[in-house]
Formats: C-alpha cells, structure tokens, sequence
C-alpha cells in the first residue's frame, strides 16, 4: 500500500514538472528599447514557452493611425532574436484575444503591460472558460517607442 502512494505522488509530481505553461504577449516592438526587454523578461520568468505577437505595419497603422519607424520584417527579426521569445509570430489581428487565438496557441496566461489595464476585461470573460489568466506586466514608464519618437524629433 505504502509503495502505491509513493508511485502515484512521484507519478504527480513527474507530471507536474513537466507540464509547460505557454504565455502569450504581443506588441508593435518598434524601435526595440529596455521597456520592450523588460516586458519580454518578466512574461518568459512566468511561462515555459513565452509566444510573442508583432503586429504588422497594417495593424499599427489601423489602430494607432501611424507608421511604425522601423518596418515589420525588420521588428520581427529584432523579437527573434531576443532570448525570452520562444516563438516569434505575425499579429495580424491587435486586440482580437478569442477562442480562435486559444485555439491557435492554446496559451495559458495572456500577458499584456498595465498601461492596458482593464482593456481586456472582456477576453477574460471569453478566455475563462479555458482556463486562461490574463496578467498586467508593469509597463516601463521610463522608456517608450513614442518618448525616443519626441527625442528625435527634438533634435532635429
């Protein structure tokens, strides 16, 4: 009997270590700077497998009506190559978190900076039924694609 409760606790606990929980973020990334780092470190401290988002020029410019300074395909290289980004996908749909993007990347935990807070109060309630947590990251306030934008501009 003692030996069958051992096996199933070490069955438990084998199991356990190796579920892997799967994050996933996304952003516009332009101008790659340590809030952009910073978000990408503490997402991949929470997960196994951290899958981030870039949102392509046609995203950025539907919804924040601007371009971004350095183009998509360069953005997405950028992401790739930094070392908490497991996977590195196009986001063609900014702010559309349903069952289809479950579905796609089956993540665990939706992770977004708290500058957004609230704004998904609405996934959450889609996203619940699958277990899905959404967490605010501190956003770096700091540093910001729009404040290097300002700083340029300032120069000039």
């Amino acid at each position: 009997m003692k030996i069958a409760i051992w096996c199933f606790v070490f069955l438990a606990f084998f199991f356990n270590c190796n579920a892997k929980t799967t994050c996933y973020t996304n952003g516009v990334y332009d101008m790659f700077h340590v809030g952009h780092l910073n978000i990408l470190r503490a997402a991949k401290g929470m997960c196994d497998v951290l899958i981030v988002g870039v949102h392509t020029d046609e995203v950025v410019q539907k919804y924040k009506n601007k371009t971004p300074v350095i183009p998509f395909e360069e953005r997405i290289e950028v992401v790739r190559g930094i070392k908490y980004a497991d996977v590195v996908v196009p986001d063609v749909d900014h702010y559309v978190f349903d069952e289809k993007l479950y579905e796609k990347f089956k993540m665990d935990i939706l992770i977004s900076g708290d500058d957004h807070f609230g704004e998904y109060d609405d996934v959450a309630k889609k996203l619940k039924k699958y277990g899905v947590k959404i967490v605010y990251l501190p956003y770096t306030k700091s540093q910001s694609s729009t404040k290097i934008r300002q700083k340029l501009k300032e120069q000039k």
